[in-house]
């Protein structure tokens, strides 16, 4: 799980840097603070099961195991991108990894999740669907419709709720009448419970109870996942909205110090490992760049591709 955090921030990081140059294009939105989520829930769940995620899922599709390479060389606009370089940062999708999306529209992905629940349960498949979604999400309309529907058909969906404070510039108070969203959860019938989202051992925890819980009983789980951003809520974002000061203190749970003083003090992590971790991390990286900007452009005569469906 430390592997994972560092390489979903150093991932980020570098984009950052070719966003900044320009090498980088279009919206992008960044998961740095909250790396505990992706490393802690992915490892909950099976090969098998699917993840439906936001717009701000790097960390979710690294930790989920589509490929460095395939990842950056989607941030480039490349055909040999997961999503052949058309849905960029916000629109990462990995059939084979079960991995459906990247949804630009917020809790999008909620009715998907859904639907892929009740397609396994029709077909006696017993995959879970994990849904990861923003506090801002919980606003929206289809989010109490597909609660209810979930907790009516008894489908085993995982629902993630990334409480990061913030819906883009709207602090959760200014938004939620009732700001305990694992309690709004619970009124639909499911099993739900807050967790520490800046502690990715909370979170693997947590993960792996919901998703035993659900493979031995029907029905959906609900987790509120308590973190935060350190970034703005995009690369165009002037973050007006939140001091400094704020930040800085939530920067003091840095999920990937918390984890590395805790396994020094333990006796599992010398500075030796770690360095060779992030060299090995650093090397990754720099080879998936290398690889994204060798990829080709998608030819034009191929625009029209994937737009429709071709009739016999």
């Amino acid at each position: 799980m430390l592997r994972q955090m560092v390489r979903i921030r150093r991932f980020e990081e570098r984009c950052v840097e070719l966003y900044s140059a320009a090498e980088i294009r279009g919206f992008m939105h960044l998961y740095i603070g909250e790396e505990a989520v992706a490393a802690g829930l992915m490892q909950a769940l099976s090969a098998d099961d699917a993840v439906v995620s936001t717009y701000r899922e790097h960390g979710h599709a690294l930790a989920r195991g589509v490929p460095m390479a395939s990842v950056m060389a989607e941030m480039f606009g490349r055909s040999t991108g997961c999503s052949r370089g058309r849905g960029g940062s916000m629109h990462l999708f990995d059939v084979v990894r079960r991995f459906y999306g990247g949804n630009a529209i917020v809790g999008g992905g909620l009715p998907i999740a859904v639907g892929l629940a009740l397609a396994d349960v029709m077909r006696g498949r017993p995959q879970v669907t994990a849904c990861l979604f923003g506090d801002g999400a919980v606003a929206e309309g289809e989010f109490h419709e597909c609660l209810n529907l979930a907790a009516l058909w008894a489908l085993p969906v995982l629902f993630c709720c990334e409480n990061n404070l913030y819906a883009m510039g709207t602090a959760l108070a200014r938004e939620h009448a009732a700001t305990d969203l694992a309690l709004r959860a619970s009124s639909y019938g499911m099993t739900s419970w807050a967790v520490d989202g800046m502690d990715v051992e909370a979170v693997a925890a947590a993960g792996n109870r919901a998703v035993e819980t659900m493979r031995a009983s029907p029905g959906p789980c609900f987790l509120e996942l308590r973190t935060y951003r350190f970034r703005a809520h995009s690369m165009y974002d002037a973050e007006r909205y939140r001091g400094k000061a704020e930040v800085e203190q939530w920067k003091q749970h840095d999920p990937i110090d918390q984890l590395t003083t805790r396994m020094r003090d333990d006796g599992e992590l010398t500075d030796k490992s770690l360095t060779t971790l992030e060299a090995e991390v650093d090397s990754e990286l720099d080879e998936a760049v290398a690889e994204a900007k060798a990829g080709p452009l998608e030819p034009v005569e191929d625009l029209m591709r994937f737009v429709y469906t071709e009739q016999s």
